[in-house]
């Protein structure tokens, strides 16, 4: 709890088992979590027995995919704040503490990977994925004239719950590139957001999304045609009024 607010923290999970009871683990020692919802997505490993370890509540979601993941996390979640972040190791735990500043003035607190001084040396954030991130993040903020954003893909961040139940039924995305998506919606329904830099460090085990650039660009291109789609949309909707 923190301020009398209760916290849930949102673990998507696909075969991580190496990191996923230390994740966990790291999120209750902060002090201020109420519950760690891990979604266990198909796992072929010992994720499942892993979380089942340790004090967190195992999900299992059959619908393949990161978005489906989070979102089964989002509706299963009980407390006041929600966070979503990753059973990796790439998030640091305490950084919950910076999300929840900014928590008492904005409805979604969004997280960047991008900031240098928070990048730790081994994270993957070469330059192809810190810029093409950047890139996407820009067009995002342009197109919907939302806050400042430079990463459109950082998975770490807080949502109110209040604020979550206006855009909760209208996702449409199941896949890597759901994140955009959880913005863009945010922003339509009239949600304030903002953007904070976040320590970002070395992933335990392989990426599933941008361990390998092709896999990554593709995702990339996913998350552009996604936000010129909404914008279309958007604009044909204004045509009819």
């Amino acid at each position: 709890m923190w301020k009398d607010k209760t916290i849930s923290v949102v673990l998507p999970c696909y075969n991580e088992e190496e990191n996923v009871r230390n994740a966990i683990t790291d999120f209750f020692n902060c002090g201020c979590v109420d519950e760690v919802l891990a979604v266990n997505n198909n796992s072929t490993d010992n994720t499942a027995q892993e979380i089942k370890k340790a004090n967190a509540v195992l999900i299992n979601e059959e619908k393949q995919g990161y978005g489906f993941a989070i979102q089964r996390g989002l509706k299963e979640a009980k407390c006041d704040y929600i966070i979503i972040s990753e059973p990796d190791g790439t998030f640091s735990a305490n950084d919950i503490y910076r999300l929840l500043v900014y928590a008492e003035e904005f409805d979604m607190v969004l997280g960047t990977r991008t900031s240098k001084t928070c990048i730790w040396e081994g994270a993957n954030m070469g330059h192809f994925l810190k810029w093409g991130n950047w890139v996407v993040a820009k067009m995002l903020e342009f197109l919907f004239n939302g806050p400042s954003l430079t990463d459109v893909g950082c998975t770490m961040r807080l949502i109110e719950k209040k604020a979550l139940g206006k855009i909760i039924g209208k996702f449409t995305v199941g896949g890597s590139h759901f994140l955009p998506e959880m913005t863009i919606l945010a922003i339509l329904n009239g949600l304030k957001v903002v953007e904070i830099p976040l320590n970002y460090m070395p992933r335990v085990g392989k990426s599933k999304i941008t361990g390998r650039k092709v896999r990554a660009f593709k995702v990339g291109l996913r998350m552009m045609m996604l936000i010129l789609r909404y914008k279309l949309k958007s604009l044909f909707k204004g045509r009819l009024r």
